[in-house]
């Protein structure tokens, strides 16, 4: 469960299928080259089981305590680590930061030149907006 949000991978087949070639992912759950990745909805079941008998919480709450106890929290702010969050933000959600594009453009950039100076996403502009 920790690869799928780490590395934002969708569904537990998708988790199994690159599973099969990747080493690391491999490393990280302690199977061998040559050993089988067990099958989605084996892993599903597992990851029910531990919902159900709240291990996942009790994990969770041995982390926090520990990173409390080694005082690695604050309660001044709040960060998030986005290195490995793809971006769905298409090229038509794009908006000049000065206001200047034409309604109903499309995001039609052809030619012109973009950069964070210039342009932001809209998905961005609803974040700062909602915050």
């Amino acid at each position: 469960m920790l690869l799928q949000v780490f590395y934002s991978i969708r569904s537990e087949r998708q988790l199994m299928e690159q599973t099969q070639y990747n080493l690391l992912y491999r490393w990280f759950i302690g199977l061998a080259m040559n050993e089988v990745v067990w099958v989605p909805t084996v892993f599903s079941k597992n990851r029910e089981r531990l919902l159900a008998h709240d291990a996942v919480i009790e994990l969770f709450n041995y982390v926090v305590q520990s990173a409390d106890a080694h005082g690695w929290l604050s309660g001044e702010h709040f960060s998030v680590d986005g290195t490995l969050i793809q971006a769905w933000a298409g090229h038509k959600s794009f908006v000049r930061k000065d206001g200047s594009d034409e309604p109903g453009s499309g995001g039609s950039f052809k030619s012109q030149s973009r950069s964070n100076e210039t342009h932001e996403s809209t998905t961005e502009l609803d974040a700062s907006v909602a915050s």
